[in-house]
């Protein structure tokens, strides 16, 4: 147990020594590894390599006690050490305890798993890994790295960790719905039909679909056996003739067959757990190549022979980033929609606070924020969980309030609250920070710079095609002036109520490999940030769509492309400070403004949301 200052109570650390006591001793058993193994590496994802992933498969969680989405887990007979990003340094090293080492990924003086690996086993060691939760992309360079150290990377096909996991939730069984045209825009037989373009020029016959919100969106389903997440497990192979759906029966409702039937495509159920022995019997028949993204599990690309196989990345990927007209028109709607809610929350926690006639709290204030949002028009949930946190818990960036560390929000600490929600026309992610009180200067300078930064990249105008990668600069120059940065990407893709983030586009400074170029249609997050452990976090996010932009001039062999805001909430001018912003800024500024007050005013005045409205139009008044 510790003590948290930032929440005055004392918090639960899981004890893991006896896990890690139990796999050990598997490590060992020839019961589950043919040879004993000498380390043994916990992924954090599924066997969709899915980033959110559902209870039964929280396998690094589990042996860790660190409940972050992103991390690795290594066990050796002596070690145990967590590798992850700058978003969770802060709350990995409050939640695992002291059993096990962090190690910050991206940090100059950090090994990467197998080079540490490497230093710290003889020469002849075995790794083991269960093969299906560790993708073809990670598996390569580490088998690299270990063989040309005498070691070797070994599939360990009985996940360890699933058998000295003794309550284990059951895997989820949820039923599909049908995402009806009216949201999706084009009908599954017409995405095949493209897919199959793409199959003829990589000379394939088959493509193997493992991502979840591929298939989802491919097909027109959508599903929850991911919370936040409407996806549901199963493998789609597509051929020339034929589209072979692996999945649960159960999930499988009538509706879901006609709406195969009335979008014109013939599909063939096959269970689940099949699409290993599907694809072991169509391996020698198949004239072409099979064609899997190499982000797909090892155990699954391993299958086929590799003069078989096409290892790019899959073009739904691509084709799903882009969004049509019809999905354009949704995530425009819904981020208006998602603002009035909001605003409502924002308007009414600031009037809580200054009334003092109750305490809200960071999860009180979450859960208030989620009423509000259930009474907009088709709301379904959360795309992720509320990240509502006050003073220092705004530090840790993916922060998840609960009983344990719950804090009173008050006028006297920034308050940052990041949250989303899944429509039926589109996912929304947004972040404000606000502070009902007095901030200091040092916090409006912060806030300031933070500010600069979105709006620098919000204005940018840059030719199509232009990865990512290089607009990072633009969100962190302003705090790089004064010697201050933040710890992850700047954005990243989202989906069409699918995941609430989507590749293979992104905004940071790392580059996204397969970045195809942002185009038109595309919606990327536009989110820099500043943290002080034990202080404070600042960030402001919202989603911009890629427009076409107005230029003085036209190249006729090139497009300039600009982005559009579609987040539709107001930016807490009292925390700005005005001797820092130049015309352009307060002009950025004021225009946006005026945009949220005309999109969303009238829907809180329909909705009767008096106090609301008021405190919209006092929010949105010009400055400078």
């Amino acid at each position: 147990m510790f003590l948290n200052p930032s929440c005055r109570k004392m918090v639960n650390l899981k004890s893991t020594s006896h896990l890690l006591e139990k796999l050990r001793a598997l490590m060992k058993n020839n019961k589950y590894v043919q040879e004993p193994i000498h380390a043994y590496i916990i992924p954090s994802e599924d066997r969709h390599q899915s980033e959110y992933i559902a209870e039964c498969d929280r396998r690094r969680a589990f042996i860790t006690g660190f409940t972050g989405s992103s991390g690795t887990a290594v066990v050796t007979d002596k070690d145990a050490c967590l590798w992850t990003d700058g978003r969770y340094y802060l709350q990995a090293s409050q939640e695992m305890d002291k059993n096990w080492t962090l190690m910050k990924l991206n940090d100059p003086g950090t090994p990467t798993e197998s080079v540490w690996l490497s230093k710290v086993l003889p020469v002849g060691s075995r790794v083991g890994v269960d093969p299906q939760l560790m993708s073809y992309d990670s598996w390569h360079p580490m088998q690299t790295q270990l063989e040309a150290s005498g070691m070797s990377l070994v599939p360990v096909h009985a996940n360890l960790i699933d058998a000295i996991w003794e309550d284990r939730p059951a895997p989820p069984c949820n039923v599909i719905q049908p995402h009806p045209l009216k949201y999706s825009g084009k009908t599954c037989k017409s995405k095949v039909q493209e897919v199959r373009l793409d199959m003829v020029e990589k000379g394939a016959s088959l493509l193997v679909v493992t991502a979840l919100d591929e298939i989802a969106w491919l097909l027109n389903l959508r599903g929850s056996d991911i919370n936040y997440n409407p996806v549901f497990f199963s493998y789609v192979i597509v051929s020339p003739t034929a589209v072979h759906f692996f999945v649960e029966e159960s999930k499988v409702t009538g509706a879901v067959r006609d709406h195969f039937l009335q979008e014109d495509l013939a599909v063939t159920f096959h269970p689940y757990d099949k699409v290993y022995s599907f694809l072991t019997e169509q391996i020698p028949i198949q004239e072409g190549k099979i064609w899997l993204s190499y982000l797909s599990s090892y155990g699954l690309i391993a299958a086929i022979p590799e003069r078989k196989r096409v290892t790019d990345i899959s073009p739904i990927a691509v084709m799903k980033a882009v969004k049509n007209p019809t999905e354009v028109a949704g995530l425009v709607n819904c981020h208006i929609r998602d603002g009035a809610a909001v605003c409502c929350y924002l308007s009414w926690l600031e009037k809580e606070i200054k009334e003092g006639k109750s305490v809200v709290t960071e999860v009180s204030g979450a859960t208030q924020l989620e009423e509000f949002r259930k009474q907009m028009d088709d709301f379904v949930g959360l795309s992720f969980t509320t990240i509502s946190s006050s003073g220092p818990n705004g530090a840790i960036i993916h922060y998840t309030p609960s009983i344990e560390n719950d804090r009173v929000i008050t006028a006297n600490e920034l308050y940052l609250c990041d949250s989303g929600a899944q429509f039926r026309d589109g996912t929304t992610d947004i972040t404000r920070t606000v502070h009902f009180g007095t901030p200091t200067e040092y916090e409006k300078e912060c806030f300031t710079r933070v500010f600069k930064g979105q709006a620098s990249l919000a204005s940018a105008v840059f030719p199509q095609k232009i990865k990512g990668h290089y607009l990072d600069t633009l969100a962190r120059k302003f705090l790089w002036d004064v010697g201050l940065d933040y710890l992850h990407g700047t954005g990243h893709g989202i989906g069409s109520y699918l995941n609430v983030h989507e590749g293979p586009m992104g905004v940071s400074w790392r580059a996204y490999p397969d970045d195809p170029g942002l185009s038109e249609g595309m919606f990327l997050s536009n989110e820099p940030g500043y943290y002080e452990d034990g202080k404070f976090g600042i960030r402001l996010e919202n989603i911009e769509r890629v427009v076409q932009a107005e230029t003085k001039y036209n190249l006729p062999i090139r497009k300039f492309i600009t982005f559009e805001t579609v987040t539709m909430v107001p930016i807490q001018t009292k925390l700005l400070v005005p001797e820092l912003l130049t015309e352009k800024e307060i002009s950025y500024l004021n225009n946006y403004h005026m945009k949220v007050r005309e999109s969303v005013g009238p829907i809180l005045k329909k909705m009767g949301h008096v106090e609301a409205l008021e405190w919209l139009y006092r929010e949105t008044e010009p400055i400078g």
